[in-house]
């Protein structure tokens, strides 16, 4: 079941559903994208509708971060529960160590997916690494780093370079990439690679990881301010699709 919010597609599923679509994907062997979605890139597709057209022409999309299903709330939706990028790729990982899947990390500074792939070998030492690459490649040098993904044939890329820049470079290159399941997951190589501490698990269970990472990172309090007006807008939409009459 799909619903609809701000014009961007979103997939009502729990956690346990998203990681078994994500399997018959990988068993179908087509390349398809998923995104995880979060209410900073929403916001901003509203003003951009290539990025629209992007979001709505993935396979799968999730949303990542209680903002989104608070939104969809009160725009009178029901998403059961927030899907986020690091979530599920910590999620995929030991079904992907059991399954066979080979994982590709794409993205962080230099280094990083290295750290990243070394900790998660760690945690599931039977876990397949196809192969690893930052995420600070020039343009005139995307080409080398597709084909360097697509010789190392993997189930599963993890693209760590920052939305909407990663769903982008996947959406131009999914078809060359062939990789059976592209997504985004932002910072979590970082994070992974214990460079960048994730808030408390407390944080994390009242839905305010948001919050935490505004204390860690002050700088980003310009960016937070896209939440209420994404709330806002959310709402307002909700309440003229309510009052608009029937078909």
């Amino acid at each position: 079941m799909r619903i609809e919010l701000l014009g961007a597609r979103i997939d009502a599923l729990r956690m346990s559903e998203v990681e078994e679509r994500i399997a018959d994907f990988i068993r179908a062997g087509s390349p398809r994208q998923v995104i995880t979605l979060n209410p900073e890139i929403l916001y901003r597709a509203q003003q951009e509708p290539a990025l629209l057209d992007l979001i709505n022409g993935a396979a799968l999309v999730t949303a990542d971060g209680v903002g989104i299903v608070w939104a969809a709330r009160l725009a009178g939706k029901l998403l059961p529960e927030r899907v986020t990028g690091i979530d599920l790729m910590l999620r995929l990982a030991p079904r992907a160590t059991r399954e066979g899947w080979r994982i590709f990390l794409l993205g962080g500074a230099p280094g990083v997916a290295e750290e990243a792939a070394v900790r998660l070998k760690r945690q599931h030492p039977r876990l397949v690494i196809a192969g690893t690459h930052h995420g600070y490649f020039r343009e005139d040098e995307e080409a080398e780093v597709v084909e360097l993904i697509r010789r190392a044939r993997p189930h599963l890329l993890f693209a760590g370079m920052g939305a909407p820049k990663q769903e982008q470079f996947i959406a131009r290159n999914l078809k060359k990439l062939a990789v059976p399941v592209a997504m985004g997951v932002g910072g979590s190589f970082d994070v992974l690679a214990g460079r960048v501490k994730r808030a408390p698990r407390w944080l994390q269970r009242l839905h305010l990881e948001w919050l935490g990472r505004l204390f860690r990172e002050p700088r980003r309090w310009r960016r937070m301010l896209i939440l209420p007006r994404f709330a806002w807008r959310a709402l307002w939409a909700g309440i003229r699709e309510r009052g608009s009459p029937q078909k």
